[in-house]
């Protein structure tokens, strides 16, 4: 079995998909969430670009499939993959416990830390406990989400979910909001 061929067989498929299923396939419907990038976007044309966005096109070239993409809000991601609305999931997702419970993940294949976005000149430190008291903003259903919730919440952290980053953004920069978590890379765009 070809790497790309491995890769894809170890991708986030439902527990019950078996290997022989997935070598019969002839498209492949990969769940994506395009607000997110450098991971996933849309481009000014329309079309979708971004690192799983050409990771997924180079895994259907290689097995000589059809590429579906199918939008998906984040927080639904698992539960769409499970209900076969598509049949893996090209959004970058941490790996956690619960959700290795219920989908199989893929190896690593980048490491991205998570950041702290403030409005230039912010009035706070830089530890958590300077949070207390502020509105903090994640991407609903993230790593950053869960991390708020039960860290930064305990510390007196108000946390507010947003659907996707960019309304994170422009909530911190018209002062509805003063901090938000989200993946370092994405925070370098």
């Amino acid at each position: 079995m070809t790497p790309l061929r491995s890769l894809f067989a170890a991708l986030l498929l439902p527990l019950c998909a078996s290997a022989a299923y997935a070598q019969d396939w002839k498209e492949i419907r990969f769940g994506v969430f395009p607000e997110y990038p450098p991971f996933e976007s849309v481009a000014a044309d329309g079309s979708l670009q971004g690192f799983d966005i050409e990771l997924g096109n180079a895994i259907c070239a290689k097995l000589e499939v059809k590429c579906t993409w199918v939008h998906n809000e984040f927080d639904g991601m698992i539960p769409a993959l499970r209900a076969r609305k598509f049949d893996a999931i090209m959004s970058s997702m941490a790996v956690t416990p619960a959700r290795e419970k219920v989908i199989d993940f893929s190896d690593r294949l980048f490491l991205s830390p998570t950041s702290v976005i403030t409005r230039k000149n912010a009035d706070f430190g830089d530890t958590p406990e300077s949070l207390k008291g502020k509105q903090v903003g994640v991407l609903q259903g993230s790593l950053q989400e869960a991390y708020a919730r039960a860290h930064l919440a305990k510390l007196g952290a108000q946390i507010k979910a947003y659907q996707s980053q960019e309304q994170n953004y422009a909530d911190l920069q018209n002062g509805r909001l003063d901090a938000t978590l989200t993946d370092k890379l994405e925070a370098q765009l």
